[in-house]
This record gives C-alpha cells, sequence and structure tokens, in this order.
C-alpha cells in the first residue's frame, strides 16, 4: 500500500516557501494516538502525518480548481487551539514551531540550547540577508539560505543596454512592438530576485508521450497521474529536490496542493538537490486552457526538458511553434526520446539519429563532443533503461546553477533579435554630401539666386557706363528718363503663379531630402526623419522669399576698381577737349581769334571719337568685375537660402539621424556585436 502525505508548510511575510508538499512513502502505515509529538526545534519527526486515504487522494488529484488559501483554512478548520489536529495525530511539518518561534521570541531565547543555537542560526542568517540584499529563507529558523542569482558582468551590461534601448525607443516604436522586450526585461528581474540555488526545469510534451511517467521515475514515486485517459496532466504539478523554492512555485502560480516532494533514499536523489521539476499539460491537449498554462511556464522556467516518443517526434505543431522559436535557447534545452523499449533492434538509433536531422533543421545545436547546445537522450521512463543517464545530467546541469543566466540571457536574444528590423537594415543610411548639396542647389533655384546674381552684374554694369559713358549720352539718357512717365520705373510685384511656382520647388526639394534621408531606415525611424523635415519646413518658403527681398532691394555702392577713377578721368578729359575746341572755333568764327581751323577742329575730334573710345573700353573693362560682383551677389544668397534650409530642415533630420545611429550601435552592444549591419 503506498500512501501520500499532504503536509502544508507556511513561512513568514518575507516570502519564503509556501504551499503543500507531498512525500509518498511505500506502505506508509496510519498515524497512531500515541504517535511521538513535534520535536522542540520546529521540525516533525518523519512519517508522523497520518496516511491520507484513497479517496483524499483520488479527490486531490481529481480537483483541477481551488486555492492555497482555501486549503490553508481546512488545515485551520480541523486544528484546534494549540495547533494539533483533532483527530489525535500531529503536524510533521514545523509549523506550530515557525509560529511560536515568530510571535514569542523572547520565550524562545529562555529555552533549551538547541533553540538558543537555533536562534543564532536565525541571526546568521538575517546577516546574510542584509548583506546579499534580497534573499528568501525557506523553512524554520536555522535552515538553509537561499542566495539570488548572481548574473555575470557582461550579462548585467547587456540588460541594461537593453533596457536603455527600450527606454529611449519608446518614443519611436508603439507598444506593442516593445511589448515582448518589456516582458523579457521584467522576467529577468524577476528572477534575479529569486533563488540562484535551485534549477527550475519543464517537462513539456505531446499527449502520450511519456511526460508523466518520466516525471514520477525521477522523484521515484507515483507523484502524478498517469494512465490512458487523455489529457491525463490537466494542471502542473511541481516537485522540490530541497527546501527554499517557494518563491519560485509561487512565480510559476502552482496552487500548493500540486507542489511535491521527491522519494527520500531514492538512488540519485542528492544528485539533483536544487532541482525543481514541473509536470507540464499536453502541448498538443484539445483543451485551450490546457495549452495556455504549457506557453505561460515556457516562458518562466530555467529549462525545458522536451518528451518525445517514436510516433511524434517528427510533429509539426512541435516543431514550428515550439522547437524552432526556441533554437536560441539549446544549451537549456534536453530532448529525450521515451519509449524506446517499443522500438526493436536498431530501431532506436536510426530514430535518435532522425530526431537529431530534425533538430538540426529547427536551427538547434546539439551539444555533443563537448560542444554547448541541447541534450539528446533516449531512454525507457516505464522500464528505467535511460533514466539514470538522465538523471545524471540533470544532476550536473543543475549542480553548475547557471541556467538561469543562461535562459535570460537566451531569451534576451531572442527578444533583440526581433527587433532586428525595427533598429538594423542592410542598406546603409544617412545623408551624404551629395544629398545636402542637391538640397541647397533646389533652395537656391526656389529663392532665385542665379536671376539675383545676373540682375547684380547688370546694375554693375549700369553704374560702370554711368560712370564712365560720355556726358553728353548721360545728359540723353537723363532727358529720356525726364519724358517717359514714372510708373515705368514701379517695381511689379511677383506674380502670384512665379510665387506658388517657388513655394512647389520649396516643397519638392524638403521631399527629395527627405526620401533620400530615409532611405535604409526602418518604419519607424523613417516616419520619425519625415516627420521632422515636414515640420521643418513650414515656414521656410516665407523666409526664403524674405531672403530674397533683401537681395533685390537697394544695395550700398557696389566697390569700384582701381581703373574706374582713370576713366572718368579720360572721359573728362574727352568732353574738355570738345569744349575747348568748340570755343576756340566759335572765337574764330567771330574775328576774335585769327581763323586757324585745324587746331580747334582737330581738337573736338578726338574729344568726339575718344568720348566713346573710353566708353567702349570701359565696359570691356567693366565685364569681369561687374561678374565677379554678381557672382559674389548669388553666392551670398545661396549661402543664406542654404543656411536657412539648414537650420529649419537638414538640422533636425541630422539629428534624428543621429539619434537612429545611437541607438543602433547600442542595439549592436545588445546583441554582443562591435558593429552592426549597415
Amino acid at each position: 500500500m503506498t500512501a501520500v502525505t499532504a503536509v502544508t508548510d507556511r513561512t513568514d511575510h518575507d516570502g519564503g516557501e509556501k504551499g503543500a508538499r507531498a512525500r509518498v512513502h511505500p506502505d506508509a502505515p496510519a498515524s497512531r494516538p500515541d504517535d511521538p509529538p513535534p520535536r522542540s526545534d520546529g521540525t516533525a519527526s518523519r512519517g508522523d502525518a497520518p496516511a491520507q486515504t484513497g479517496a483524499d487522494a483520488d479527490a486531490d488529484a481529481d480537483a483541477d480548481a481551488g486555492t492555497e488559501t482555501e486549503a490553508e483554512v481546512d488545515a485551520y478548520a480541523h486544528a484546534d487551539a494549540e495547533g494539533r489536529p483533532r483527530d489525535g495525530s500531529q503536524w510533521d511539518d514545523g509549523l506550530i514551531a515557525r509560529r511560536a518561534t515568530d510571535e514569542e521570541p523572547a520565550q524562545q531565547a529562555t529555552q533549551t540550547a538547541q533553540t538558543g543555537q537555533a536562534e543564532q542560526a536565525g541571526q546568521t542568517a538575517q546577516a546574510a540577508q542584509a548583506a546579499q540584499g534580497d534573499l528568501a529563507k525557506s523553512g524554520p529558523t536555522g535552515t538553509q539560505i537561499v542566495f539570488p542569482v548572481a548574473y555575470d558582468v557582461p550579462l548585467r551590461s547587456r540588460l541594461d543596454e537593453f533596457r536603455e534601448l527600450v527606454g529611449v525607443s519608446r518614443a519611436r516604436l508603439d507598444s506593442g512592438t516593445l511589448a515582448e522586450a518589456g516582458r523579457v526585461l521584467d522576467e529577468a528581474a524577476a528572477r534575479r530576485r529569486l533563488s540562484g540555488q535551485h534549477t527550475v526545469v519543464a517537462l513539456a510534451g505531446a499527449t502520450g508521450s511519456g511526460k508523466s511517467t518520466l516525471f514520477n521515475a525521477l522523484a521515484g514515486a507515483p507523484l502524478s497521474d498517469t494512465g490512458l485517459r487523455r489529457p491525463t496532466t490537466a494542471t502542473p504539478i511541481v516537485c522540490s529536490w530541497s527546501d527554499g523554492a517557494g518563491s519560485l512555485i509561487d512565480r510559476l502560480g502552482v496552487p500548493g496542493r500540486l507542489r511535491r516532494r521527491p522519494l527520500e533514499g531514492v538512488e540519485g536523489e542528492s544528485a539533483l538537490r536544487g532541482l525543481v521539476l514541473v509536470d507540464l499539460p499536453d502541448h498538443d491537449s484539445a483543451a485551450v486552457q490546457h495549452r495556455e498554462q504549457v506557453d505561460r511556464i515556457l516562458a518562466l522556467v530555467d529549462a525545458v526538458i522536451w518528451v518525445v516518443d517514436p510516433e511524434k517526434y517528427a510533429d509539426a505543431v512541435l516543431h514550428e511553434r515550439y522547437l524552432r522559436p526556441l533554437a536560441g535557447h539549446a544549451e537549456v534545452m534536453f530532448v529525450v526520446l521515451n519509449q524506446v523499449d517499443r522500438l526493436p533492434g536498431e530501431a532506436a538509433h536510426q530514430v535518435l539519429d532522425d530526431l537529431r536531422r530534425l533538430l538540426d533543421e529547427d536551427g538547434i545545436a546539439v551539444g555533443e563532443y563537448g560542444e554547448p547546445g541541447a541534450t539528446v537522450l533516449a531512454l525507457s521512463a516505464l522500464t528505467g533503461d535511460g533514466v539514470g543517464e538522465l538523471r545524471e545530467a540533470l544532476g550536473r546541469f543543475v549542480a553548475e546553477q547557471g541556467a538561469p543566466a543562461r535562459r535570460v540571457a537566451a531569451d534576451l536574444d531572442a527578444a533583440a533579435w526581433r527587433l532586428r528590423s525595427a533598429y538594423a537594415t542592410g542598406e546603409r543610411s544617412g545623408l551624404g554630401e551629395e544629398a545636402r548639396d542637391d538640397f541647397a542647389a533646389r533652395l537656391a533655384d526656389a529663392v532665385g539666386a542665379s536671376a539675383a546674381g545676373e540682375a547684380a552684374e547688370r546694375a554693375w554694369l549700369r553704374n560702370a557706363n554711368r560712370a564712365c559713358g560720355t556726358p553728353w549720352l548721360r545728359l540723353w539718357r537723363w532727358l529720356q528718363s525726364r519724358r517717359e512717365p514714372s510708373t515705368g520705373r514701379l517695381i511689379l510685384p511677383v506674380p502670384a503663379e512665379e510665387e506658388a511656382t517657388a513655394r512647389q520647388r520649396v516643397e519638392q526639394a524638403v521631399r527629395t531630402l527627405s526620401e533620400r534621408a530615409v532611405a535604409g531606415l526602418p518604419d519607424p525611424w523613417a516616419q520619425a526623419v519625415r516627420e521632422a523635415a515636414l515640420h521643418g519646413s513650414q515656414g521656410l518658403p516665407e523666409a526664403l522669399d524674405g531672403l530674397a527681398a533683401r537681395a533685390t532691394g537697394p544695395q550700398g555702392r557696389p566697390p569700384r576698381p582701381g581703373w574706374w577713377p582713370v576713366a572718368v578721368l579720360a572721359q573728362a578729359c574727352m568732353t574738355l577737349l570738345q569744349v575747348l575746341g568748340g570755343l576756340w572755333l566759335v572765337a574764330q568764327i567771330a574775328g576774335v581769334l585769327p581763323p586757324n581751323l585745324g587746331v580747334p577742329a582737330l581738337l573736338m575730334a578726338m574729344g568726339i571719337v575718344g568720348g566713346p573710345v573710353v566708353e567702349w573700353g570701359s565696359r570691356l573693362a567693366a565685364r569681369g568685375p561687374a561678374r565677379r560682383y554678381g557672382l559674389e551677389a548669388e553666392h551670398r544668397l545661396r549661402e543664406a537660402a542654404a543656411g536657412c534650409g539648414r537650420t529649419r530642415v537638414l538640422e533636425p533630420v541630422a539629428a534624428e539621424l543621429l539619434r537612429y545611429q545611437e541607438v543602433r550601435e547600442q542595439y549592436g552592444r545588445v546583441l554582443g556585436m562591435t558593429t552592426v549591419v549597415r
């Protein structure tokens, strides 16, 4: 006869182990009235609890609902005022002793020397808790102290980088994109606060693969129901090989009535110290809630043992929904081919080789010859063949105490890789010099820089002609201007069509720039760059119009070249010769001077011919300075337009591109890479 002893285990509010543990003892006798009382140190004698009847065991196994609190209330309802069960039997879990330790410390200090030693051990535990910052104590005072998980420096750095990356990306990426990353960070922080001396391993598999049978074989006792009814396992069942795992099991959401302890004295039990094994429902169950429980707990455990059988080891649901997405978790994965006793001869080796081939196609590295990767084994949970090998592999795996950190690192890699499309692409992104120059040229064209330069050149030539031209020609032009109506000299307003065309050119320049800037960018960052360019372009046409108005407005006197005064003096001399020759001729005609037509006629001819020659020469000499003056005016307007566009559009766009570059480099550090694809 096999009796299952249910023990309710509670600790103080600091967060120790809470729930129910079950020890299975073959042929355990029922409790007797003369059983020894609990020991004074708060522990219970083994085998003190009353045997659970078969009906009670069946009732517990069939109960799919219920809470841990209800189990505790039921336990209190069957106990008297002193904490003893009303049927006369004794509690065997040290509950009353721990309650006395918490409520009456003064009385405990005056008791036996053994109790004093327990208090001293409790003080040592408190000191260690203060040193570690976050420790979880389980069991009565003086039992083992559970230390939290210690992540190594590279993993902590990557988590910090990833947390910062998610923080700076919230303004660019939607919450749905970052949800998985936030969950990974939260779970990494939660796991770090819990026991690092325990390793939570889940047994997962399809219907009929033999998960529960393997669970019982590892525990050395029938803790989980097995049978032909499907699904046999409706709720997760947990078996812990050592104390202090209560908080870890609480995190899984497994109620106390489904928490078990292995049979003591089983071969290899000590090698699994620190193991917390979870028997999951079928991942291909027809019940949706079963699949949801599997997915939820698989995201929380440190490692997983996939149990497959010769019939379903190639099942598409297993490979496409679980193994392939978890390919990066190979170092925290066991793949066990169960029920090999059903395969004749060399068939087991052939199926195992085919399983390895499928795992390789899924991208899962198989750990062979000392290489890191998944452990692949063949066994029969029913006959026990190969179970010892799995127990040894599990023992080494748990003893390393590195599974929590490796699982977090694998989750971090997977979450970061899923965000790759939001941070890195295979194309080069950014603004080159060609794109910047093209934008400046488009703005200069919209503002009319070339036309302004030509106008400045013509104005300089006009001033040169006025200064170096013949006085008679200037007088005639002045008289002509006096005869023309004054309305002819008014500056006509810019036609509306030309103004609309200039605005369209500015908008087109901004659109072209933004499209070049976002080439190769992920969609969220491309949208941010477009918005920055659009926001900066508001008011840009008006600003460019102001620049054009100032450029075409009244300017100061243009600079004169060194030869200009010489030309003016020469023109004055030519005019003087004309006047002198004319007066001389008039005087000869009037008889004032003796007649001599040759000299005055020569002087007048020299003045008349020399004036246009000087004007023509001045025009030729003025072309170079006028051209330079026009180019300078055009260059100033181009620079002003480029500066306006740079301040309003280029700088905001460049800031977004720089922010993306920094985020991409940080993403590379999260992936553990020095560079990312550009």
